[in-house]
């Protein structure tokens, strides 16, 4: 198997996972799934974000005694969550939309880099041209106002549409709208930047991976 095709089987396999994920959120929130398996993919990112944190923590008695402390409130609160089902959704949506729209927009405060700065730094070695620094601190910003939207949107139709209306937007829209986003973002790019100043996919996935692994994230405020 060459390397294009695993790459092209694995970035399938995502979006078959995501789609069905979607899916099967939209229906829970319906009721007409499983409460058990709809709890659990509504918690299992909030869990996910949990457990790096206490993981990034580097300490073993934080991250032990952190992750007990999570599963034991997850068992002794499932019982309420079974029956609450649509709260839990829109709680993990919201969360994970505002969580996001931190994560950029805290990175444009302070004395430090937008963490699209940061991520092309990374890829070009530290050395990126004005132009692009501009750029990529606009990007973050719009990044950051993506999400912070996402999140007003959520809160206003969970508040004063059906639930049912508010699940489309946020199970079946939700990955439509970050699609929309990358390609909007990708047009202004080539429409900003010189060939030689745009990464590749892998490019960008590769300072992804980097940036993750930071700790903490490089922002001295």
């Amino acid at each position: 198997m060459t390397r294009r095709l695993a790459q092209l089987l694995r970035g399938l396999a995502v979006a078959v996972f995501l789609v069905a994920w979607a899916l099967l959120a939209h229906y829970g929130t319906a009721g007409d799934s499983s409460p058990d398996l709809s709890v659990l993919l509504g918690v299992s990112p909030i869990i996910a974000a949990v457990g790096l944190l206490l993981w990034r923590t580097r300490h073993p008695l934080l991250a032990g005694g952190g992750n007990l402390l999570l599963l034991g409130g997850l068992i002794w609160l499932w019982p309420t969550l079974r029956q609450n089902v649509p709260l839990v959704f829109f709680i993990q949506h919201l969360g994970t939309n505002l969580a996001l729209a931190t994560l950029f927009g805290r990175s444009l405060l302070g004395g430090g880099e937008a963490l699209i700065t940061q991520m092309a730094r990374a890829i070009y070695h530290g050395k990126i041209s004005e132009r692009k620094r501009r750029y990529t601190q606009q990007a973050t910003l719009a990044w950051a106002l993506f999400f912070l939207a996402n999140a007003l949107v959520s809160a206003i139709l969970w508040l004063l549409a059906p639930q049912s209306v508010w699940s489309v937007f946020a199970n079946l829209l939700s990955l439509p709208l970050l699609i929309g986003m990358f390609v909007a973002e990708y047009l202004w790019r080539r429409c900003v930047l010189p060939p030689e100043e745009r990464p590749s996919i892998a490019q960008v996935a590769r300072a992804y991976r980097m940036h993750g692994k930071q700790i903490p994230p490089a922002n001295p405020s």
